[in-house]
């Protein structure tokens, strides 16, 4: 169990407000780390507590919650605290009360999502490294989207699933895929700040409506890819996608290019969970390949 009045007493140092020396309860929060409603002063607080070794994590995830929120296109929770005890790290967020989902929400998540993409950067990457789920996402700057996603996206991914036991179903499809890409990404797309890992379970509806959305991996990239992750593992309605649509349309070839985007996120749940996304992300690869005469 985590030292909760040491946590507690660092809370109240950085924030200077009243803190409850424990958590009120746990709450879901993804499976990383552990997650509580935390009563703190006039409102409580949405606490995730992890190892030590969490702090470079927990302070990518605050600086990137900062960037988002300073898009003004979507509603993020607030930083309230970032640090460490003797034994923990923890990151402090303003607590958001839950409300239903529905079209008009889903209508504002779109359109959000297509103002959030509208702001842009000269190059690809971002300011600093972070992960996406417990794996190092690397975001080096680079002027160029092929080297991007081949260098800082596939490679690692790929190198990682070598190192776990899945190079004799991966690695030469990989080095094809590698040696293919410029002809699947023909386009030189703007460098829109994504959420980076936008699946289901990273937003929902606050009590009044409003789209929130938490738990991200930004970096500046093709806005394509935080479109085809809301596909992967569903969770967006079709209220959401004519919104997006409306305000920005996608371009041709964007299904094509949705599964490059989408075999990232397969290959890292290979590297995390095992044998049957591996076997997912080779289908994938098999199917770009066919694309391209690959």
């Amino acid at each position: 169990m985590p030292a909760f009045a040491a946590i507690a007493r660092e809370i109240r140092a950085l924030t200077g407000a009243p803190c409850a020396p424990a958590p009120e309860r746990s709450v879901a929060g993804g499976s990383i780390n552990t997650c509580y409603r935390w009563p703190a002063g006039a409102a409580p607080l949405f606490v995730k507590v992890g190892a030590l070794s969490a702090r470079g994590a927990f302070e990518a995830e605050a600086d990137g919650l900062v960037e988002l929120g300073g898009a003004r296109a979507l509603r993020v929770p607030q930083v309230r605290a970032l640090g460490q005890t003797d034994s923990a790290a923890f990151l402090a967020l303003e607590w958001i009360e839950a409300g239903p989902v529905d079209d008009a929400c889903q209508r504002r998540l779109g359109a959000g999502l297509a103002a959030l993409h509208a702001v842009t950067a000269p190059r690809f990457g971002w300011q600093r490294d972070n992960t996406i789920g417990r794996t190092a996402q690397l975001n080096a700057w680079s002027a160029d989207w092929v080297e991007f996603w081949r260098e800082r996206r596939l490679c690692p991914q790929l190198a990682l699933a070598a190192l776990n036991g899945f190079a004799g179903l991966l690695a030469a499809r990989g080095e094809r895929l590698l040696e293919l890409l410029p002809a699947l990404l023909p386009h030189t797309p703007p460098a829109s700040l994504l959420h980076g890992d936008l699946w289901g379970g990273n937003w929902m509806a606050a009590a009044g409506g409003e789209p929130v959305i938490f738990d991200p991996a930004v970096y500046h990239g093709d806005r394509e890819a935080d479109v085809a992750m809301t596909r992967l593992f569903a969770g967006f309605g079709a209220a959401f996608y004519q919104a997006y649509e409306a305000a920005a349309p996608l371009t041709p070839g964007a299904a094509l290019r949705s599964e490059l985007y989408n075999l990232y996120h397969v290959l890292n749940h290979a590297n995390l969970f095992g044998g049957s996304y591996a076997r997912q992300a080779s289908a994938i690869m098999d199917r770009l390949l066919a694309e391209v005469g690959g």
